[in-house]
């Protein structure tokens, strides 16, 4: 049997097909800037789209399952052979599911003139290939431990589904069952997979730089209690978003998981900012569960929406982009260090968290905030597909 390497080399096509973190990371990229664009377009009144989907709701839509899916398909189809020993998908297939995600975001930006339950099955088709892809992998690689992995992601679709009928029917699913669902998936990935690799990253470079305080193992007896803490937080929430106890929860899930960071060794990464990043993003997770719990009690306090997009522009966003290009830099054979370009993207992704948190604050001030938010999104994510693009779009050095 070939090995991935080999597999790769023998694909004579567009590098870009080569390997499945290389279209998705550049298109998702590309989209959450297009994304953010045409959303300011819309807030200014300059650009009506012909979607079914009312401007919030496609807006949020756009993000948690549109960029996100495309994330977490570029990050299985590199991490799933790895796990497994088997090949990668690349070339044609991969072209083909790649085609699909696009399909979902031209159908939906479109759905007004198409039939609902075809635009949600257009939509659903890429996620709903790779998870059969992943679940034929993982069931043949027997690498058991992972299907939790799996089952986060029909989660994500499940969410989606959700997220279609709340539109057909007339709702508001930008409030619904369906985005809360969809988030809590996105942060319980967050909670599994940062929770291994956050800690194994920063264990391995400060072994390396000859520290002698390194991170508690990743997954010990407290991690496992503090995600399922974090569960029952999400699915509160999810059932009764509204309600004290949903709000207590997310206060214990918030504390729990700062406790979980402060396991990490964090602070003696500052001085290498595609670890430090990674810390700076799990942090927002439980700053996000801990502002959410505040708003549910007290919310005359705090805006629940504002505290949302902690984690949806927060957790979410930069978690991501910093796993994109930690990824991006391993892949294509790089150094493993952020140059100031690097660091800059992170930097307006914080701006951008942090504008949007206070346009919640300050409403006499919202629309500059909100506007402010949306620059540093779009560079960001414009400057990642800048930076990045030209080593995802040529082969591998050697």
């Amino acid at each position: 049997m070939s090995s991935s390497a080999e597999q790769m080399r023998k694909w004579q096509g567009p590098a870009i097909l080569s390997y499945g973190f290389r279209p998705f990371f550049f298109l998702g990229a590309v989209w959450a800037a297009l994304a953010m664009l045409l959303w300011v377009l819309m807030l200014a009144g300059v650009l009506t789209l012909p979607t079914a989907f009312d401007p919030v709701s496609w807006h949020a839509h756009a993000l948690l399952f549109g960029y996100l899916p495309a994330i977490v398909a570029g990050f299985l189809l590199t991490a799933v052979p790895n796990w497994t020993g088997r090949l990668p998908v690349v070339g044609w297939p991969l072209g083909g599911l790649v085609l699909l995600w696009l399909a979902g975001r031209l159908a939906v930006a479109v759905s007004a003139g198409l039939p609902a339950t075809l635009v949600a099955l257009i939509d659903l088709s890429a996620p709903t290939a790779l998870a059969a892809m992943m679940a034929r992998e993982i069931i043949a690689g027997k690498n058991w431990r992972n299907l939790i992995v799996l089952a986060m992601m029909g989660v994500l679709i499940v969410a989606n589904v959700l997220f279609h009928i709340e539109a057909a029917t007339g709702g508001y699913p930008a409030q619904g069952y369906g985005l809360r669902l969809g988030l809590g998936s996105g942060l319980m990935m967050i909670g599994v997979i940062g929770g291994r690799i956050v800690p194994s990253f920063t264990r391995n470079w400060l072994a390396k730089q000859g520290s002698t305080s390194l991170p508690v193992p990743p997954m010990q007896r407290f991690d496992k209690a503090a995600l399922l803490v974090l569960l029952a937080a999400l699915l509160s929430w999810v059932a009764l978003p509204e309600h004290p106890l949903s709000g207590v929860a997310m206060l214990a899930a918030g504390l729990m998981h700062l406790a979980r960071l402060s396991r990490w060794s964090g602070g003696q990464t500052l001085k290498n900012p595609l670890l430090a990043v990674l810390h700076i993003a799990y942090f927002l997770m439980p700053l996000g569960a801990l502002t959410l719990g505040i708003a549910i009690l007290l919310p005359d306090l705090v805006d629940p929406t504002a505290a949302q997009h902690i984690w949806m522009a927060g957790a979410i966003g930069l978690m991501t982009l910093a796993v994109m290009s930690r990824a991006t830099l391993g892949h294509t054979g790089q150094p493993l260090a952020a140059g100031a370009a690097t660091t800059a993207i992170y930097a307006a992704v914080l701006i951008s968290v942090l504008s949007r948190f206070v346009a919640g604050l300050l409403p006499e001030a919202a629309t500059t905030f909100y506007y402010l938010s949306a620059i540093g999104w779009m560079i960001g994510f414009g400057g990642f597909a800048l930076r990045y693009g030209p080593l995802l779009l040529l082969k591998r050095p050697g």
